[in-house]
Order: structure tokens, then C-alpha cells, then sequence
């Protein structure tokens, strides 16, 4: 892995870091899927519409997010079962628009992404504290212990959501609409 690949996936840490905070990362990860569901019902007719080409729509976040949480569930189990395992990275943009996130029903994109949030933090509740400190080596970042994925998680949660909404202001903006609350 080259100190270049090291230097970017250290920043990107940083700034799922910076955007959980203090916060504890069960109640931030316990708190998206309400929100998420109101982000939906707020766009309406809004949730597939991009604020620009070649940015997600809110449908797209949300596509994003439940990948990620598609994604994470694995990490979670290959770091609690294996010793040191490989995590494999993936292109978000690749995945959301060659799985037609654009094009999904938003509900069942909720209940994907409820579920498994709901079976990730039974796990981090039964193992977090006793296996926070057991590690896979991500593919591009170097090692990642399941604490810091954790936490790494509810980060991802904020920024997508406040991608989402950003999305969506950007979008009523435009046409003079009422920007979201």
C-alpha cells in the first residue's frame, strides 16, 4: 500500500471523524434511519431529482448510505471472526450508479437500510466492548479496528445525510421553492 493511498484514507478518517464528534456513535447511528425516513418524506417528489448533473439526488444518498451499511455489516463480522482480515474498499460512485440507485424505490432502500442498521447495533452492543480493539487491514487505509469502524460509520451517517439535504435545498432552490427545513 503505498504512503499516498495511507495519506488519503488518513484524511478521510479524519473527516468522518470530525463530523461524529464527541457523539456517542450508537445513539448518532440509532438516530439515521428516523431520519432518513423524514429526509424521504420531505423531498416528495424531489427525491430523484440531482441539484446538478453528475450529483446525487437524495434516492442516491440514500442508495449510498445503504450500501454503506451493506458494506460495514461485513467488515463488522470478517473483524470479529478472522484474525486480521482484509477489507476490500469500493468506488461509491461506481456502485451507485451501476445499481441504479437513481431508480430505486425509496422505501425499500429504508427497509434495507433499517434492518441491517438494526442487526449492526445488536452486534456493537453484544461485542463492542469487549472486541472493539480486533482489527481488519481495509485495502486502502491500513488497519481498522471495529471500534473505529464503528465510529467511522456513524460519520458516514452525517455527511451523507447533510449531502442529502444539501441536495435537496439545492433542488427547490433552484426553482425558487422553499428551501428544507
Amino acid at each position: 500500500m503505498s504512503p499516498d493511498r495511507l495519506g488519503v484514507g488518513a484524511a478521510y478518517q479524519a473527516s468522518l471523524l470530525a463530523a461524529l464528534g464527541d457523539d456517542d456513535p450508537a445513539d448518532v447511528q440509532a438516530a439515521t434511519s428516523a431520519a432518513l425516513a423524514g429526509l424521504v418524506r420531505d423531498a416528495g417528489d424531489d427525491v430523484r431529482t440531482r441539484p446538478d448533473p453528475g450529483e446525487w439526488s437524495v434516492v442516491e444518498c440514500l442508495g449510498h448510505i445503504a450500501d454503506g451499511e451493506l458494506v460495514v455489516s461485513t467488515r463488522y463480522r470478517w473483524i470479529l471472526a478472522a484474525d486480521a482480515p482484509a477489507l476490500a474498499g469500493y468506488d461509491q460512485d461506481d456502485w451507485v450508479r451501476a445499481l441504479a440507485h437513481g431508480d430505486d424505490d425509496p422505501a425499500a432502500l429504508l427497509d434495507l437500510f433499517g434492518a441491517l442498521r438494526r442487526a449492526n447495533l445488536a452486534l456493537w452492543a453484544g461485542f463492542g466492548a469487549v472486541a472493539g480493539d480486533r482489527i481488519g487491514m481495509h485495502g486502502e487505509r491500513g488497519p481498522e479496528s471495529y471500534d473505529l469502524t464503528f465510529r467511522l460509520a456513524a460519520g458516514h451517517d452525517r455527511v451523507h445525510l447533510a449531502q442529502a439535504r444539501a441536495a435537496l435545498a439545492r433542488v427547490r432552490a433552484s426553482r425558487g421553492g422553499a428551501p428544507e427545513r
